[in-house]
């Protein structure tokens, strides 16, 4: 069965088949997507290209690989790196699609699933946006196919009043779908994905119908450790998935540079100012989180309490980005403490009993003693009075 493609209408955020080239509204969108905002890079990349590819995928794994890590190309073209962190997982990853195993990517929050998920899809199909965004209101239509109502009413059920989700027409189209929150889509929303990634196929029973997947069809789907208690995978739908965990940071240095490279981008698109004017702050903020994130400091000496929140690479972003903001409209362009303090105890202090006295308690014993560090203990004293 052939599903008829869905025809977007002005603002309805469903974009049409319109042939290569960067869509005429994503020139000024405030986030394009990941084919949009790196489509030079993989323009070079599909040209210098020459490894066997599977069916329908744009790029060889090995240029898949080349764009999320980085690297430089014979003819000059240097790749940026989108995920900084070990080779191996962006290879098991890579070399999963191209079987006929779904992904899932697993790891706490802000471990960067999402992007990783973004850009895997965008560099195999050229097309990131067959999303189905998981909530605890993700209905089973989400996932499979809807009705359009007044030509259901008029015609009765026909192709032509049917809706195809996503993931129908990723099956149908031979790409890559993407599922994000898969744990917090409730459990027989998610058990219709296991006819999907076990038969590849999608029962139309209003119709007598079926749709297959044709090649190149795969799915990414991500989860966060933290939400093992909202709905828990079945075991019959995570043996359909192979598993793949993203870590937090192995070193400080990797997520101060994670941490300044998202701040560049993000910044670039809000005219804030530059980062090197701020990495002093950065430092401190990816320092913070780390030690108390990981419950002792980082020369090992003095174990602190951890707070509730995560206190993820993503907040530290989130974090910074704010202080930019903040230096930019309200203060003299340079990321100085002052600008950072009310961030940082924004996303410590999840619980304003607990976490309180967990933050006081890393302010007076690590932050007053550390060298260096005295603008920014009264800067954070300020704001926690």
């Amino acid at each position: 069965m052939t599903v008829p493609e869905t025809v977007a209408q002005p603002g309805s955020g469903v974009e049409t088949d319109t042939g290569p080239g960067l869509p005429e509204a994503a020139a000024e969108a405030l986030r394009p997507h990941a084919e949009h905002a790196f489509a030079d890079e993989l323009t070079a990349l599909a040209a210098a290209d020459d490894r066997p590819r599977p069916a329908r995928w744009h790029l060889s794994p090995w240029a898949v690989a080349t764009y999320l890590l980085g690297g430089t190309l014979p003819d000059g073209t240097v790749i940026t790196p989108k995920y900084v962190g070990p080779r191996r997982i962006v290879e098991v990853a890579v070399t999963t699609l191209a079987t006929d195993r779904a992904l899932l990517l697993l790891g706490v929050p802000g471990t960067a699933k999402t992007w990783v998920s973004e850009h895997l899809a965008a560099a195999v199909s050229g097309d990131s946006t067959l999303l189905v965004q998981g909530t605890a209101g993700t209905p089973e239509e989400a996932v499979r196919y809807g009705w359009n109502y007044a030509r259901l009413l008029a015609h009765g059920p026909s192709r032509d009043a049917l809706v195809p989700s996503p993931v129908m027409r990723a099956m149908a189209r031979g790409m890559t779908a993407r599922v994000e929150e898969l744990t917090r889509i409730p459990a027989d929303v998610q058990d219709t994905l296991i006819t999907i990634l076990s038969e590849k196929t999608l029962p139309i029973p209003e119709l007598g119908q079926e749709v297959q997947a044709v090649p190149g069809f795969n799915l990414i789907a991500t989860a966060n450790d933290r939400d093992r208690g909202v709905n828990e995978l079945s075991s019959a739908l995570r043996r359909r998935f192979n598993t793949v965990v993203l870590p937090l940071p192995a070193t400080p240095e990797a997520e101060v540079d994670i941490v300044s490279r998202r701040v560049e981008q993000i910044g670039r698109s809000l005219d804030l100012p530059a980062v090197p004017a701020g990495a002093d702050e950065i430092r401190r903020v990816v320092t913070v989180f780390r030690e108390l994130r990981d419950g002792v400091t980082a020369d090992g000496r003095t174990k602190v309490k951890s707070p509730s929140g995560t206190l993820s690479t993503a907040e530290a972003i989130s974090v910074v980005t704010g202080g930019l903001a903040l230096a930019a409209h309200f203060g003299d362009g340079v990321l100085r403490p002052g600008d950072i303090a009310a961030g940082i105890l924004g996303a410590v202090v999840r619980d304003p009993a607990a976490d309180r006295v967990v933050w006081q308690e890393y302010l007076e014993t690590v932050v007053r003693e550390r060298d260096g560090w005295k603008d920014f203990y009264r800067a954070c004293r300020e704001v926690s009075a």
